[in-house]
């Protein structure tokens, strides 16, 4: 392999954690002027952008999507949530390098819940108040629910990414059958 091809392919390689990075200065940079201009949820029922469809609030998740697991004891908390997320981390970094069937695709969503993983990580170690929640939408009674649970842009960046490397999984597989 030629030196120029050799540079190219770990650009390629590498490239996608330009968006792991974006989303960690994006998700912690919103994060910190939620906590200085917006004042924290209920007392203060947030800044409404479209009406009463979506508003920026300030709120706290002691546990997980939905807040689930926020009762659980801190210790318990922390290992569960903070922990393990960090391990699960690492097994998609290392993915990331040693699997070389993975697509561009694949690999940008990788490195998009990877930056989405950490924003929420960073909350964790670093806010004992808990990972901070402020995009709020009213969901019309859809699931028995008046508005979606509150979240944030490391938890869009996971859930967005994360279906795209899933739907890309379902599209790679039929493109194998088909050959």
């Amino acid at each position: 392999m030629k030196k120029t091809e050799l540079t190219s392919s770990r650009i390629q390689l590498f490239l996608p954690f330009l968006l792991t990075g974006i989303v960690i200065a994006g998700d912690q940079i919103i994060k910190l002027l939620i906590l200085r201009l917006v004042d924290p949820y209920p007392g203060f029922p947030g800044y409404p952008v479209l009406g009463d469809f979506f508003r920026i609030i300030h709120t706290r998740n002691l546990g997980i999507a939905f807040s689930i697991g926020r009762s659980l004891p801190g210790n318990i908390r922390y290992i569960i949530f903070s922990i393990l997320p960090v391990m699960v981390m690492a097994v998609i970094v290392f993915y990331y390098f040693k699997m070389d069937d993975l697509t561009n695709l694949q690999r940008w969503a990788l490195a998009g819940i990877l930056g989405g993983g950490t924003g929420n990580i960073l909350d964790r170690f670093f806010r004992p108040e808990g990972v901070v929640d402020f995009l709020d939408f009213k969901f019309f009674g859809l699931f028995g629910l008046d508005r979606w649970p509150t979240f944030n842009i490391a938890d869009s960046s996971v859930v967005v990414c994360g279906l795209i490397l899933v739907i890309s999984f379902f599209v790679q597989e039929g493109k194998q059958k088909d050959e």
